[in-house]
């Protein structure tokens, strides 16, 4: 968050404004959880999760495990399968 930034993108997959980019009102701490004000095409206020912005810094771990997964989904489901028919 020192990082001074004029615009951020929301990344999270699911967020109808996923992958758009915003001009930065600021940043803005409650409870605990760090958020981001930002203005949308109207120029309407909105607040979104610090974490599902690029504006965040990277996690530590995602970082350094990215693509290095020994659980895709494709073999967990095999497992549970395995582990099913075990259960028999």
């Amino acid at each position: 968050m020192d990082r001074l930034q004029r615009q951020f993108r929301v990344i999270h997959p699911f967020h109808p404004r996923s992958n758009h980019t915003f001009a930065l009102v600021g940043y803005r701490r409650s409870w605990g959880h760090e958020s981001v004000d930002g203005l949308d095409a109207e120029g309407k206020l909105f607040t979104v999760p610090l974490s599902w912005t690029d504006a965040a810094e990277e996690d530590p771990f995602r970082a350094l495990s990215r693509g290095r997964s020994y659980g895709h989904v494709r073999e967990l489901l095999r497992l549970a399968e395995l582990l099913e028919d075990v259960g028999r």
